[in-house]
């Protein structure tokens, strides 16, 4: 089963569980940020990825492009643990992952939220790649991915209990639109998936072919 056919089923549960008034509230919220741009604004095909140097859930310091050295690296950045459509994508990322090292690339997955929080994520759901803490945004920033949500998104997500100040360790209700960047040996994009709606993800299966092109 692909991505999207999991996806959808996440969409109907919500449909079901969540009031229509706060289904209409996140619905308006995706539309403006689509209509804002910022998708097609950030790091694009042939654009080399900026300095990348994160912890991660270990509090061990990663530097992506030394890793870049010997691999293709994919890049997937990802809202947090408290967003269901995060953990299916990595899920679906660790079950492509024996055929993403078989194509001799690796495989990054970055967040806001702080190290303690991406350990949990990769035990829970059973990770084998590493989880960067980009506390602060300022990867995802420099990816130009971030944005901060309103005021009534603010109030959304305290109802449905993500408080972000918690998992992030900041007060700045500022996320990543999920991204996902196939970058070659010298740092450069070579593939690229970006979009507003956080529902909507890249494939692994779409990444790996992406990979093979390299």
């Amino acid at each position: 089963m692909r991505l999207a056919e999991k996806i959808e089923k996440i969409n109907q549960s919500f449909s079901r569980m969540m009031s229509q008034d706060d289904l209409h509230s996140l619905q308006k919220e995706i539309e403006k940020l689509a209509e804002s741009g910022l998708a097609e604004r950030a790091l694009k095909i042939g654009e080399s990825i900026p300095e990348c140097i994160l912890q991660n859930e270990r509090n061990e310091k990663i530097d992506v492009h030394s890793m870049l050295r010997n691999q293709p690296v994919i890049i997937s950045f990802y809202r947090g643990q408290w967003c269901p459509y995060c953990n299916l994508e990595l899920r679906a990322f660790q079950e492509a992952l024996p055929e993403i090292k078989k194509l001799h690339a690796q495989l990054v997955a970055i967040s806001p939220q702080t190290p303690d929080y991406s350990l949990s994520t990769q035990q829970r759901n059973e990770l084998e790649f590493d989880l960067l803490s980009d506390v602060g945004n300022k990867v995802s920033r420099s990816f130009g991915l971030v944005f901060r949500l309103s005021g009534t998104m603010e109030e959304l997500y305290r109802k449905y209990r993500m408080s972000l100040p918690r998992y992030n360790g900041d007060n700045s209700w500022e996320l990543p639109v999920p991204g996902t960047f196939v970058v070659d040996k010298k740092g450069i994009i070579r593939g690229r998936f970006v979009n507003a709606d956080y529902t909507q993800r890249a494939d692994p299966g779409d990444v790996t072919v992406m990979l093979h092109k390299l």
